[in-house]
């Protein structure tokens, strides 16, 4: 790939980077990432992984902007209430950076389109808000063999991990099923700090920014989380489940399954 001038200035602070170089902008521009829902940790995600110069982000919310979301999706804006998330996150995006190449999917993921939609994506973000979508999210990644990158949050505690199909352990290996409806208080019920999304979302951008350059030390088989309270930060190491019903070694989950869903639960 033949840079621009404009471009060698635009990403010089990253091609003076050792690790990253102009090689490494080089598979950032060609990178495809998918990140599945544009709300709080899809937000700051989706604006830095533009700014970074990623060649082609796909965005994958069926939602509109609601007034309440603006505390902490902070790629949209107030005259962007009852727009399309998907179609203001997209014009955000190309505000800060028209190399990027948007691909807007205004539909809620199910079993019937996800793995469509993550066809061609290098790696997938997962920014929902709600079990249902977590564990659909997890099997369609492992199923399609997609690193896949999680993050969740709940009042002032967030977590990461980052998944790749075949070799570390998946989300159902850490949670394996979801929990009965209504047993987990939601964000609207429980609230969130606004800021929290952004700093989980942000560590799922870097997360997969190492993923598209091959560099460092990704949270492969480690749950990062965040309690903002006490300013403290936790690893817990994971391992990879035998008996994993969908990436283990004798898988019962063959199909993907839409569960009811209710919304914003840290896991």
């Amino acid at each position: 790939m033949n840079f621009t001038e404009e471009q060698i200035n635009r990403y010089s602070r990253h091609i003076i980077l050792p690790e990253v170089g102009g090689k490494g902008q080089e598979k950032i521009s060609s990178g495809k990432v998918l990140i599945i829902g544009a709300g709080g940790l899809g937000a700051p995600a989706a604006l830095y992984l533009g700014a970074a110069g990623v060649g082609t982000i796909g965005i994958a919310d069926g939602d509109e902007v609601d007034l309440t979301n603006l505390q902490r999706q902070i790629i949209h804006h107030t005259p962007d209430v009852g727009r399309p998330k998907v179609v203001s996150a997209m014009e955000k995006i190309n505000q800060i950076n028209p190399d990027v190449k948007v691909v807007t999917y205004p539909t809620r993921v199910d079993s019937h389109n996800i793995l469509e939609i993550m066809k061609g994506y290098d790696v997938v973000m997962d920014g929902t808000d709600n079990f249902a979508a977590k564990f659909l999210i997890n099997d369609a990644a492992v199923m399609a063999g997609k690193p896949l990158v999680h993050g969740g949050i709940l009042r002032f505690v967030g977590q990461v991990f980052t998944i790749v199909p075949g070799e570390t352990a998946c989300y159902r290996c850490v949670f394996l099923s979801p929990p009965p409806p209504d047993a987990v208080p939601t964000c609207k019920e429980a609230g969130v700090l606004g800021a929290i999304a952004g700093q989980i979302g942000i560590l799922q951008a870097t997360e997969v920014m190492k993923l598209l350059l091959g560099i460092g030390k990704p949270l492969k088989n480690r749950l990062l989380t965040y309690d903002a309270l006490r300013s403290r930060w936790r690893e817990i190491g994971l391992k990879k489940n035998p008996n994993c019903p969908v990436c283990g070694e004798n898988p019962k989950i063959k199909s993907l399954i839409d569960y009811e869903q209710t919304v914003c639960e840290l896991k």
